[in-house]
């Protein structure tokens, strides 16, 4: 009968709908199949946000970190704790201290920060208008505001206005330094660190730890927060000879060497102790710990 066609018709279409889905899922729920995902969806998601397991993290899809969160679960989320037991086996550790965040982006690390409870309060300055309403968000949904503070702005030797340069593929990778022909320019507010830490009442004395990663304009951010390289503030920082320049590179050390004596190098599978002035100059990149 035409009748019974249909309905057997209609019943295999759903099974074979069922085991599809089924077969999706169990792909979907492993990295490869969240790689498959994310890098497919298509531009009207504007943002995502997943369930890491002690946190939210709401990203946008088309951006180089919002895909590693997406995939991982995390961004570099084994850096901080790298840090923080390196900190603590020293002696460094000032719970009840502040971390002024130099290059918040949309909030991973100021988020791995807070939920430590390694630092009582955290100062978190990001200047990129697209990462900066996802780093409210971020701070919103996981009820951390009354403990993490956001600036919008850069960090720069006089308060005003910088050219700043998005890149499209990688938020993380936009600057006050230029790294591509590609990229976008705009102007974003900037602030010298002492000035926001005054505007906020809060006394460079107070600051236990410095995190800064903004992809090249280290040496201008530094040169910003004298006080505190004066006491010599635990200054962690992603250093880039690639972005400097050899003589940049050189001068930016015999900065750093004439407030800090020593500094901890962070590589793969170890850290080494040396002198900020024998720090290599002939490596791409690579995080650094400058030691009180």
């Amino acid at each position: 009968m035409p009748g019974s066609s249909w309905l057997a018709a209609k019943y295999w279409q759903k099974r074979l709908r069922k085991m599809r889905n089924a077969v999706a899922s169990r792909l979907f729920d492993t990295r490869t199949g969240r790689r498959l995902l994310i890098e497919n969806v298509g531009p009207r998601v504007v943002s995502m946000t997943v369930d890491a397991g002690d946190h939210l993290m709401t990203f946008s899809p088309g951006d180089y970190i919002g895909r590693k969160v997406f995939r991982k679960g995390h961004f570099e989320r084994d850096h901080v704790d790298r840090l923080l037991k390196v900190l603590e086996a020293r002696g460094l550790m000032r719970k009840a201290s502040t971390l002024l965040e130099i290059g918040g982006n949309i909030g991973t690390q100021t988020v791995y920060f807070a939920l430590a409870r390694a630092y009582a309060h955290i100062v978190s300055m990001e200047p990129d208008p697209r990462n900066f309403p996802l780093l409210q968000t971020n701070i919103r949904q996981n009820r951390l505001e009354e403990c993490v503070t956001l600036v919008n702005c850069a960090a720069g030797e006089t308060a005003g206005e910088i050219d700043f340069f998005l890149n499209a593929n990688n938020h993380g990778k936009s600057s006050a330094f230029r790294q591509s022909k590609t990229d976008v320019k705009i102007s974003v507010p900037v602030k010298p660190v002492t000035q926001v830490l005054a505007e906020l009442a809060i006394d460079p004395a107070d600051i236990g730890l410095v995190w800064m990663d903004i992809e090249g304009y280290e040496p201008v951010a530094c040169r910003s927060m004298l006080p505190l390289m004066s006491r010599r503030v635990p200054l962690y920082m992603e250093f880039t000879p690639l972005f400097y320049g050899p003589a940049q590179t050189a001068a930016f050390i015999n900065d750093l060497a004439a407030f800090y004596d020593n500094c901890l190098v962070f590589f793969e599978d170890h850290e080494q102790e040396m002198k900020v002035i024998d720090l290599p100059g002939g490596i791409d990149q690579y995080d650094v710990l400058f030691l009180p």
